[in-house]
């Protein structure tokens, strides 16, 4: 083997931000499993691999929130971050470093890439119409628009992107909008904003996206994009939001898809402070180190092109890869609350050895896009199957004190649960019904 081929490699690897306004729940899991996996196996063989994440802090749904609960938005995603930690810990995820958008790492990177694309010609600013909440006296922010999506049709749709067809576009745009906030329609005012010029970007991203940095299937969707042409992306927001303030727009701030990515360098930047690592051998535009997304299929608009336009636009290196997981679906169906199948991380591992889940999903996904399905049934009979009855090999009823020195919480379907009566009434259950009773009681 020549010296090249033995030679560790410099790897970055990253997940998607979980958002600081909720917790985690299963369909989170998944990524940040595999993530995590990856990270260890490339450890494993010597190279020199950092795993880092944040959380996602800003916008206009914590700032509601906060207010709601009395408290400072500060506050809120210092309490959300402790939460978050505390779950991906109980699931076995081992972050090199975990940090905040909500940070002087973030703020200093997103001012940077802004003003760089700025003083490039790449930042445009013109009025808009944007939508206005009369009962509440804000601008709505996209995500508190909801409606029809004009390009697919699909109904209670947010105001930005489309979680049906992935495409995305303007609150004006939406069809029937309502406010998400007070239920009231929205009025139509006029704002200064400021605009990403993708369009500048469309051969380098045509180049990019067909040179193995991205998977067949999503190769094939933003070729769909490119034909149908790229549009400017509005990167700005009206106050009042919780958030970094435009460096040259007193009153504007930067939307959260804008610095939410920069969070990647933000927290590998505090990451390097804290450790002696060079930041610029993995971020600087002739960077031989590699960098790995990992992300969901709802985002992959942001992630394979404005994110890759926004650095090669700010003489930044561009990613490695961005690798690309489907959604988790319960028992076939999408997770839904009022299926009773929205399942929270640590719900989860308040009954059940988080061990299983990161089997059953490694056992279960693969190199495509494809939606990953959580089926209860076969959940528990893989576990009793592959991990019980081959990796521990004991009978639990049989031998309880073996089990409990060799720390077997249970055999599934039996004793996965701490109580064997919640299993039951989640595997065997046959209604909506049951299923919603028993999130409820464990939620």
């Amino acid at each position: 083997m020549s010296n090249n081929a033995s030679a560790p490699r410099k790897i970055l690897v990253t997940s998607a931000l979980p958002y600081a306004n909720g917790s985690i729940h299963l369909g989170h899991l998944l990524e940040y499993i595999q993530t995590d996996i990856w990270v260890r196996f490339q450890k494993s063989r010597g190279h020199e691999c950092h795993y880092v994440c944040a959380d996602d802090a800003h916008g206009t749904a914590i700032m509601l929130r906060a207010e709601q609960e009395g408290i400072t938005s500060e506050a809120l995603i210092e309490r959300v971050s402790r939460e978050h930690q505390q779950d991906f810990a109980r699931f076995g995820v081992a972050f090199d470093n975990y940090h905040s958008t909500h940070s002087d790492e973030n703020r200093y990177f997103s001012e940077l890439i802004y003003t760089r694309l700025r003083d490039k010609g790449h930042i445009a600013t013109r009025d808009i119409e944007q939508m206005y909440d009369p009962v509440k006296g804000l601008f709505l922010a996209d995500r508190f628009i909801k409606g029809t999506c004009p390009k697919c049709g699909a109904e209670d749709q947010y105001g930005d992107n489309c979680e049906v067809c992935s495409a995305t576009y303007t609150p004006a745009e939406l069809i029937n909008p309502v406010s998400a906030i007070s239920g009231a329609t929205p009025e139509v005012r006029s704002s200064t904003h400021y605009f990403f010029k993708l369009p500048d970007f469309a051969d380098f991203l045509k180049r990019w996206t067909r040179s193995d940095h991205v998977q067949t299937q999503i190769g094939n969707k933003l070729q769909e994009w490119f034909e149908s042409g790229l549009n400017e992306w509005d990167i700005s927001r009206d106050a009042p939001y919780f958030g970094f303030e435009i460096p040259d727009a007193p009153g504007k701030y930067f939307y959260v898809w804008l610095d939410a990515p920069i969070g990647y360098l933000a927290s590998f930047k505090n990451l390097c402070d804290r450790e002696g690592i060079d930041f610029d051998a993995y971020w600087k535009k002739d960077s031989k180190a590699e960098v790995y997304h990992f992300i969901g299929k709802d985002i992959v608009y942001f992630h394979a092109l404005f994110w890759p336009a926004m650095l090669h636009g700010s003489d930044f290196r561009t990613p490695t890869a961005v690798n690309c997981h489907g959604f988790v679906t319960v028992n076939g169906a999408k997770m839904s609350k009022s299926r009773g199948t929205f399942i929270k991380a640590a719900t989860y591992a308040e009954q059940l050895n988080p061990e299983y889940l990161r089997y059953y999903f490694a056992a279960k996904l693969t190199s495509r896009v494809d939606d990953l399905d959580l089926n209860l049934e076969d959940f528990a009979a893989r576990v009793n199957a592959d991990l019980v009855g081959k990796v521990v090999s004991i009978n639990v009823d049989d031998a309880p004190e073996i089990a409990a020195e060799q720390g077997v919480r249970g055999v599934p379907t039996v004793m996965l649960f701490k109580s064997g009566s919640k299993v039951a009434s989640l595997v065997g259950a046959q209604s909506k019904s049951q299923l919603a009773q028993f999130i409820d009681q464990n939620a």
